[in-house]
């Protein structure tokens, strides 16, 4: 039996043996997709193995490693005083918690108007079941030749979920905080859902940490519901250790003149794969994706996008920048697709890259796929080093060399930062980002636990 074989046996055998344990606690509809979804995974071949969308990316050394899988919940000591700050000078939030996936059972009521409801999954699954039969599974569905967002649906048992009713504003910023804090190798699978109704407008903050030196595997899904004239922005900074790795898959369902914008910030990891689609079902929809990753030593990111102009009078902006040191890859694949119906597009896609070293790679793909006639689309993507006329116009300046290249980097990595809305939060991802291009970055930030990794 061959590696392939063996991690999808072993798949197999995990979900039979444990499928009472997968369908404790949780409501008819998540069980209800389980095995439809398993099966997804078998007829799909498994593990991703030379699949297109995973042409630059082999996950079979990933998914070799020895981990372990809970399927119950096992309560985790986290003291946030003591243990892990993520905060954000002068930015208030409403922090909720998960712990490998779970949601943590000690996290504070957040101050949010009384319509709303934050809680977890689990939770959401018995108490709303309306609300998760409209909604859950319903956009991951996107992703029809991805073996890895059917997994999520077979083994998910909990996570976030946050409904915003129709013309309620959530003023407070949610924030989620993803742990992983375990005394040996995990695999988590965590799945989010996330519906603001028509006029509603939401911001949420997810910050991606670690506690422990192990080595991690996390299979997170999460979905988006934008109602007519929805907004919402959402920002991620993945900030773990290098034995931490994540499949992160981000599906947004958008409607009439809703409003998506989204920053993704890769500033350290293992092996991180980013998914996100993005579908535009109705006239007057906009979308902006934004995203910075900044590897070193053996770091890969790998980050994967399709935006589907179903509708027309949409528009779409997607940039996405990359600082690479050492032997660190990072691979870019970006779709952008206009159907016949969908006149009037405009959508815009751009991948820029800096190498620092000669071991550095990068593999870019930016595609559009265009089947109607009145629309306004580009697409490219540069590759390059540091510009040495402009490092010798600094140098001249009495500018030392280091502190040249980081003026330079850093200016380039700033034209993706300043598109935070949140100020408070733009000006702390400019310090962590800062520090990260000094090397004064080398694990998980504002952490007192001394991981070797």
């Amino acid at each position: 039996m061959d590696s392939l074989e063996k991690i999808n046996a072993d798949f197999a055998t995990l979900f039979r043996d444990g499928r009472t344990l997968l369908d404790k606690g949780c409501g008819a509809v998540i069980n209800g997709c389980r095995e439809e979804a398993f099966r997804k995974f078998v007829d799909l071949g498994g593990i991703p193995f030379k699949k297109e969308e995973y042409s630059y990316l082999n996950l079979l050394p990933l998914f070799s490693r020895d981990y372990n899988v809970v399927l119950k919940y096992i309560r985790q000591e986290v003291d946030m005083n003591e243990t892990f700050r993520c905060a954000v000078t002068n930015l208030q939030t409403n922090p909720v918690l998960t712990v490998n996936g779970w949601w943590f059972d000690e996290n504070i009521e957040p101050e949010i108007p009384e319509e709303v409801v934050i809680c977890s999954l689990r939770e959401a699954s018995v108490k709303y079941p309306d609300l998760l039969a409209r909604h859950y599974n319903h956009y991951a569905s996107a992703a029809r030749n991805d073996g890895l967002v059917a997994l999520n649906t077979a083994f998910a048992q909990d996570g976030i979920f946050v409904y915003v009713p129709d013309d309620v504003v959530m003023e407070r910023p949610l924030q989620i905080i993803n742990l992983l804090r375990a005394n040996t190798g995990l695999m988590a699978f965590q799945r989010n859902l996330i519906i603001l109704g028509k006029n509603a407008r939401a911001s949420v903050l997810v910050c991606d940490h670690t506690l422990s030196e192990q080595e991690f595997l996390v299979n997170n899904t999460t979905e988006v519901y934008l109602g007519p004239r929805a907004r919402m922005e959402y920002y991620q900074v993945q900030n773990q250790h290098l034995g931490a790795s994540q499949i992160n898959s981000l599906f947004v369902s958008e409607h009439r003149n809703s409003v998506f914008e989204s920053n993704l910030v890769t500033l350290y990891g293992g092996t991180i794969r980013n998914n996100m689609y993005v579908a535009m079902n109705e006239e007057g929809g906009e979308c902006h994706l934004y995203g910075m990753y900044i590897l070193d030593k053996n770091q890969i990111v790998d980050n994967f996008s399709y935006i589907d102009h179903i509708a027309p009078h949409c528009i779409s902006n997607e940039h996405f920048k990359g600082v690479m040191d050492d032997a660190s890859l990072a691979n870019f694949s970006g779709c952008i697709r206009v159907r016949p119906d969908a006149q009037k597009t405009e959508a815009y896609q751009a991948n820029n890259n800096l190498l620092l070293t000669d071991t550095a790679r990068v593999n870019t793909k930016p595609q559009l796929v265009i089947d109607a006639d009145d629309v306004k689309c580009s697409h490219g993507a540069t590759v390059g080093q540091l510009d040495e006329e402009a490092m010798f116009y600094l140098r001249s300046r009495g500018i030392g060399l280091e502190e040249a290249r980081m003026m330079m980097m850093f200016g380039f990595a700033h034209d993706i930062i300043q598109r935070v809305k949140l100020e408070p939060l733009r000006v702390e991802i400019d310090n962590l980002i800062d520090k990260r291009l000094r090397g004064e970055l080398s694990k998980c930030h504002h952490c007192v636990m001394k991981c070797k990794k």
